[in-house]
Order: structure tokens, then sequence, then C-alpha cells
């Protein structure tokens, strides 16, 4: 990722996790996050999912009896959307970490023409951090793409988030009325991923039509996944 010359000369970086400012020291790190405005992305909170919970009993110690407690099994998510125009500094420091993990997404600074979608994960202390995102071309209806870059951060990969993101930006397109696809070229990864998400999508809707023949264009109308 292209971060300034100045903040990699140690092969080092730290990054707040809440405003995403990058800092060459750990000590300029823990000093901005005393005074970090931010508790969440800075954007529209458009969709939130509860925790997921689970109860089980715990076995009594010494003579105590056993007792039921309360496990969060996966925290509470919310998506924010974010415009780069009303919030670029944020938008672009999100553009270079993602870069960090993906070889094959040319990096625009002038984001002022996307929008972002970022999920995270709410904590214990109430905050929200980005665990991954998408985004998308504000003429995306031009051009037809629903998606432009999207990540999911390392420590949080194989929770489904990825496939959660990639059916969040077709239930964008379903609300927007049009038929969506990815930008091209999709990485090794991406386009599996996608695969995996077309296959599911049309396999179910076959499965739920008495039809005895399926017309491909009214599939795609169905599902807004392009016909090719």
């Amino acid at each position: 990722a292209p971060y300034p010359d100045e903040f990699t000369s140690d092969n080092r970086l730290f990054v707040c996790e809440f405003c995403l400012k990058y800092c060459k020291r750990r000590k300029t790190l823990v000093k901005h996050k005393k005074c970090c405005p931010l508790t969440h992305p800075p954007g529209n909170e458009i969709y939130r999912h509860p925790a997921e919970i689970e109860k089980r009993t715990m076995r009594g110690e010494n003579g105590e009896e056993e007792r039921e407690i309360e496990e969060i099994v996966r925290p509470e998510l919310s998506v924010f959307e974010v415009d780069g125009a009303r919030a670029a500094t944020y938008c672009q420091n999100l553009c270079l970490l993602a870069k960090l993990f993906l070889d094959h997404k040319t990096l625009y600074h002038d984001v002022s023409q996307m929008l972002f979608y970022a999920l995270c994960e709410k904590g214990e202390d109430k905050k929200h951090r980005v665990v991954g995102y998408f985004s998308k071309d504000k003429n995306g209806s031009q051009t037809g793409h629903n998606l432009a870059c999207i990540l999911t951060l390392p420590p949080y990969q194989r929770r489904g988030y990825g496939a959660f993101l990639i059916e969040f930006s077709y239930e964008l397109s379903k609300r927007e009325g049009r038929i969506g696809t990815p930008e091209r070229p999709l990485s090794d990864l991406g386009f599996a991923s996608y695969r995996a998400y077309w296959s599911r999508v049309i396999y179910e809707n076959l499965s739920s039509t008495n039809a005895g023949e399926v017309n491909v264009a009214e599939l795609s109308k169905k599902t807004n996944i392009r016909v090719d």
C-alpha cells in the first residue's frame, strides 16, 4: 500500500481501530486514541443484527450449585454507509489499509464518487470496530456495478462476513430496482466467493419454483444477478 515513505521506513505501522489514522510509533497511537472522536465509522448505520447468545450450564466448584451463563457466540453487527465526499480522510485511510491485502486493486485517492459500506462488530465497550467493507461507485446505476472492492480483514476471515457483504450488495441492488454485478477483474478468492453466492441463490430459486421450464431472463430479474 502506498503509505507515505516516512511512515513505512521501519516496516511497521500502527493504525487506529476507529478512525484508521496511521502512525509510525506506538506511543503516538496511544496518545491519539485518548482523544480520537470516533466510536464508529463516520456515516449512517443502515443495518443492525443483534448479538447471538448461547446459554450453557456451568458446573459448580467446591460445592457450588450449577448455574446458567450466557455466552456471546457472535457480537452485534452493524453496517455503516460512508460517503467518500463527506468523509474523505476516513475513506482514503480505509483504502490504504485494504490495499495491504488486495494486490489486484488499483488505489485511487479521489474517493468522492464512492460509497463505502463498513461492516463492524460492536465490542463490550459499545464501540464499533471495522471487520470488513465493500465499496461501490455512486454512478453504479449507469454501469450496472453494485460493488467495486470487497475485503474482510484477515483476523476476521472464515466467519461468513465476505458472503454477507456480497449478499448485502445485492440487497441494495434489489432496493434500487436494478440488476447488479461486481466490477472486474475479480481475484481468485473473490471469484470463488461470488460463484458460491450465485450458485446458492440460483439453486434456491430453482428449487422453489414449480414451473417445468425456467426463463433465464426472468431468473435474473428474481435474483438481481446479471444473465452472463
